[in-house]
């Protein structure tokens, strides 16, 4: 299912094509480039669910606080899919604005339903820009998200 999202993703975000709307063709296409039906299936239900995220105001369940040290409390669950290196990513982005608290739990949710027993920091960061990307306003996270990810910088960026 990742390699659908991805295969979407660098075809269609980043090319001058217009991005197909109807379902039907693109999945023809995904069929041709080698994908099953069933993980096409649960990548476009994947973009869906995310697309609803947009249309969620979330924010006012969060707590406004002026203190910068508040920390997320990560759910079992969650702890199994985003390991220490992932947590300490996400806070990262989150102490330098590229991500909210909102976005911070649009990307907890859409990396909680991906279809991979294997995740990582380096799949992170993908979902993070296909998040960054799919918010109106988040021009500017989306762009420095993008320098993160394909800077060639030695050690870890957090």
């Amino acid at each position: 299912m990742f390699d659908i999202l991805m295969y979407l993703f660098e075809n269609f975000i980043h090319s001058e094509t217009e991005i197909r709307v109807d379902q039907d063709e693109l999945t023809d296409e995904l069929v041709r480039a080698g994908f099953h039906h069933d993980e096409i299936y649960k990548a476009l239900s994947w973009l869906e669910k995310l697309a609803a995220l947009q249309e969620t105001d979330i924010n006012p369940y969060f707590v406004k606080s002026g203190n910068s040290l508040v920390n997320r409390i990560y759910t079992q669950e969650e702890e199994m899919r985003l390991d220490v290196q992932c947590r300490g990513f996400l806070m990262f982005l989150e102490q330098i604005n590229v991500l909210d608290s909102a976005t911070r739990e649009m990307v907890v949710d859409r990396v909680m339903e991906i279809d991979s027993k294997e995740f990582c920091l380096e799949d992170l960061k993908w979902v993070v820009l296909m998040v960054l990307f799919n918010v109106p306003g988040k021009e500017n996270a989306y762009a420095q998200m993008e320098d993160l990810l394909f800077d060639e910088q030695e050690g870890p960026l957090h």
